[in-house]
């Protein structure tokens, strides 16, 4: 098991949930903006946000929007280390760093004391487009051994300077090897690992990226914060982390959605019946953990569905309502949504 750091009152690693985090995308000068951008968030579900901090006025502006949320905050900081301290001086529950950006020995160690001083952890931040340049010239380029060697460099070095309050972070927009990466660095540290597809790209590009990079890691043990890096509405970056933690099972959904894809044997409009029931279902506030089947198919939609609690199959003009594979009930077609609600909330009494 990892070792375990706090941001806040959220805890990263020893066997925690995996965290999900966001960053904020407005002006880091505007204090209404960032609060509200950040109630939008948390209301989304994210536990933790990063801030951008490039200068003194934002550090100014973090300090007082830290006093107005309730969520941890985190220091994102580049180059400057003073940036970084006065950061945790006005309030930051971590910060973001790369050592290697930051400058000398002494000025990272700067940092390290400021923030051994609040014991608040330090993020060492590493990516494809910020590593060392004897590792780039080792390697012949960007490569996984490259990105791992320098997270484990830069781990050694503010672990000499006898602090261990750390998150690594390495990441690559190449989903192989930024895989291959992680598997190594995994390997080499017990800190936990905040995971992620940096400039993962579009909604629908970044999505596909993310879901492959990021779930391939969690299905092997890797990550313990994570966050979806989209050029979109952070909010959407939230909802689609909450989607992937779903789907691996690392995270309970309000309801588990199973539908066939269809085939010649489908007589019924079965993309627009499952949509309808998708929606329906967060409407009438169905109880976590119910697997809901929709299927295109009444000859064998029931058997491929029977793990499901509930579930419909449609035929010619009807469909038939059934529980743990059995038919309870024939309906016609205009009629399935409801009576599928109906028997659910007949059967489940917690509704």
């Amino acid at each position: 098991m990892r070792k375990s750091v706090k941001c806040g009152n959220v805890i990263i690693g020893g066997g925690a949930p995996v965290s999900i985090q966001s960053m904020t995308n407005v002006d880091s000068h505007d204090e209404e903006a960032l609060v509200k951008q950040i109630e939008a968030l948390t209301h989304e579900g994210c536990e933790i946000v990063r801030i951008a901090v490039p200068d003194w006025e934002a550090v100014d502006v973090f300090g007082r929007v830290k006093k107005r949320v309730d969520v941890p905050l985190v220091a994102d900081i580049h180059f400057d280390y003073r940036l970084a301290i006065g950061a945790i001086e006005a309030g930051a529950d971590k910060i973001r760093i790369n050592p290697g950006n930051i400058g000398s020995k002494d000025r990272v160690e700067a940092v390290v004391k400021a923030a051994k001083q609040r014991n608040i952890p330090i993020r060492i931040g590493v990516n494809s487009g910020s590593l060392e340049k004897d590792i780039v010239e080792k390697n012949g380029g960007v490569t996984a051994e490259g990105l791992a060697e320098s997270a484990i460099r830069n781990v050694e070095l503010i672990e000499s300077m006898g602090y261990d309050n750390l998150v690594v972070s390495l990441k690559s927009s190449d989903v192989m090897m930024n895989y291959f990466a992680h598997k190594l660095v995994a390997e080499r540290t017990e800190h936990p690992i905040h995971i992620g597809i940096t400039e993962a790209g579009t909604l629908k590009r970044g999505k596909v990226k993310s879901a492959i990079g990021i779930g391939a890691l969690l299905l092997d043990g890797i990550g313990d914060t994570m966050r979806v890096s989209l050029t979109a509405d952070p909010v959407e970056e939230v909802r689609y982390a909450k989607d992937i933690l779903q789907a691996i099972g690392l995270r309970s959904q309000k309801v588990n959605l199973v539908s066939c894809p269809t085939c010649g044997r489908t007589k019924i409009a079965l993309e627009k019946l499952a949509e309808e029931v998708d929606r329906r279902l967060e409407e009438e506030n169905v109880p976590d953990n119910l697997k809901i089947a929709v299927m295109g198919c009444v000859v064998n939609g029931p058997g491929e569905a029977r793990e499901a609690d509930f579930g419909v199959a449609g035929g010619v003009g009807k469909g038939v309502i059934f529980a743990k594979g059995e038919v309870i009930k024939t309906v016609s077609e205009d009629e399935i949504v409801d009576e599928l609600i109906k028997t659910i909330k007949g059967q489940v009494t917690s509704i």
